[in-house]
C-alpha cells in the first residue's frame, strides 16, 4: 500500500424525494433514489503510529475535534479497538448546504479509508450502521451503490436508474435541513410506492415548493435551468441539478449560467467513484 492514498469523496443526487410520514422521535419517513456523480472532494490519507487523528485542512467556523471527518476517523478506532492514527487533509469544492451530501461523504470516506488503511477489516453494513451515527445520509455513501432507501434513509433496495450527464447548480445559498423538515407547511403524507421499478425522472420532490418559496435563489435557478432540461431541487437543495443526453450540452447551459451562481457538469454513476478507486487499490 503506497501512502499518501489520495481517495474521492464524491456527490450525490436525490432523484427524487417522498416524505411519506413523520415518527414518533421526529424523524420523516422518506423514499428517495440516491444516485453518485463523478465530481467531489478528493482526500488525502497517510497512517500515524501515535493513535492521533489529525485533520491539516482547516474548516472556518469548525473545531477540528468537532469536525465530522476526525468525528468519523475516531468513531471507527472506538468501535474497532485500533491504535493506529491518521493524518488527513481535504480538497474542499463541494458546497455546504447544498444537498449533494458533502459531509456525509466526508465522513463515509474517512469510514471506508481507515478501515482499508488500518486493516480493521469491518464489513460494509457494519460500516453503514456505524456511519448512521454520524449522519443520516452517511450509510447510503458506505454502499456505494445507486440504490432505492426507505425509513429514514437506511433501508436499501438496489437500483439502475439512467446515468446521464447532469448540470449541477449552486444558488449560492445554503439552505438549512433542520428548517425545512420542521416546517410546518412540509409535505408529510405521500402514499408510498411499493415497488422499485419506477421512473425517477417522473417523480418529483416533496421539499421542492416549501424550499423554492422560502430561498428566491433556488426558485431563481430552478426556472433559469427549467429553460435547458426539467430541473429538480436535491435532497433540501439548495442545489438544483438537470439531466443532458451528451457532455457539451451541459457545458453550454453551464456557459449561460447566470451570476452569483455556480455549478458543474458531472456524470451520474451507479457506483460510486469511491468504490471504485478503493477496488482499484486491492
Amino acid at each position: 500500500m503506497k501512502f499518501p492514498l489520495t481517495l474521492p469523496s464524491p456527490a450525490k443526487l436525490n432523484l427524487f424525494l417522498h416524505i411519506n410520514g413523520r415518527l414518533p422521535n421526529g424523524y420523516h419517513e422518506l423514499q428517495t433514489v440516491f444516485q453518485f456523480v463523478d465530481y467531489g472532494d478528493t482526500m488525502t490519507f497517510e497512517p500515524r503510529d501515535d493513535g492521533e487523528v489529525i485533520l491539516i485542512t482547516e474548516f472556518d467556523g469548525v473545531a477540528h475535534d468537532d469536525n465530522l471527518i476526525v468525528r468519523a476517523a475516531r468513531l471507527l478506532q472506538q468501535h474497532t479497538g485500533c491504535q493506529q492514527g491518521i493524518q488527513i487533509s481535504i480538497d474542499k469544492i463541494l458546497p455546504m448546504g447544498g444537498g449533494i451530501g458533502g459531509g456525509s461523504s466526508n465522513a463515509a470516506t474517512v469510514l471506508l479509508a481507515c478501515n482499508y488503511i488500518w486493516n480493521t477489516k469491518l464489513p460494509l453494513e457494519e460500516l453503514a450502521q456505524l456511519g448512521l451515527q454520524l449522519g443520516a445520509d452517511v450509510p447510503v455513501f458506505v454502499h456505494g451503490k445507486a440504490t432505492f432507501a426507505e425509513g429514514v434513509g437506511e433501508k436499501f433496495t438496489d437500483v439502475d436508474p439512467e446515468q446521464p450527464w447532469y448540470l449541477i447548480v449552486y444558488p449560492s445559498v445554503h439552505v438549512n435541513t433542520g428548517t425545512i423538515f420542521n416546517h410546518p407547511d412540509l409535505p408529510r403524507s405521500t402514499a408510498k410506492l411499493v415497488s422499485t421499478d419506477i421512473k425517477p425522472n417522473e417523480l418529483g420532490n416533496d421539499c421542492q415548493q416549501l424550499v423554492a418559496k422560502t430561498y428566491p435563489q433556488v426558485e431563481k435557478a430552478l426556472r433559469w435551468l427549467l429553460e435547458y432540461a426539467p430541473s429538480k431541487l436535491t435532497g433540501t437543495g439548495s442545489c438544483v441539478f438537470a439531466p443532458f443526453q451528451t457532455q457539451q450540452q451541459a457545458h453550454q447551459a453551464l456557459l449561460d449560467l447566470p451570476e452569483p451562481m455556480t455549478g458543474f457538469v458531472a456524470k451520474g454513476c451507479n457506483t460510486s467513484p469511491l468504490h471504485t478507486a478503493l477496488q482499484q487499490q486491492q
